[in-house]
């Protein structure tokens, strides 16, 4: 999946923020004790997370093996199906992968190659999102920002 850049970086916001993308996905199940790992895959290791207020948490994993990055939200305390969401987006290829719908557990996954690149990801569970720009990309400080709507 391509994705223009300036398109991204503006869309992901408005479409968190207008809350596009909760069609009628199936909501996912999992047990409570759901992992990134169990998520995306064995081989992903966990490199970053960013917590969603008090519902949940977003986690970046990485595959040294594929250079393959995987981002998945998950919550806290599941449940009755939320609109959720995750998203990756690397800023110097333009290729990005999300998901968004109602889900009892988790969101995701969504991989993207990422190997020698910064990258910005995300998510949201219910009303509460959270976006990390320019991330995991060694020298750069990274920008989180969170907000409920």
């Amino acid at each position: 999946m391509r994705f223009n850049r300036s398109a991204v970086a503006v869309g992901a916001f408005a479409a968190l923020a207008l809350g596009a993308g909760t069609a009628l996905a199936a909501p996912a199940s999992a047990a409570p004790n759901t992992t990134p790992q169990k998520v995306c895959g064995s081989a992903y290791k966990t490199v970053n997370s960013a917590a969603i207020g008090s519902l949940g948490t977003v986690y970046l994993t990485y595959n040294s093996s594929n250079g393959q990055n995987c981002v998945t939200t998950i919550r806290k305390n599941p449940g009755t199906a939320l609109d959720m969401s995750t998203w990756i987006y690397v800023p110097d290829t333009g290729v990005g992968s999300d998901d968004y719908g109602r889900y009892t557990s988790y969101a995701g996954p969504s991989y993207v190659y990422g190997k020698g690149h910064c990258v910005d990801w995300g998510g949201h569970i219910d009303n509460v999102y959270t976006q990390v720009s320019a991330s995991n990309c060694a020298s750069l400080k990274e920008q989180r920002v969170t907000y409920t709507r």
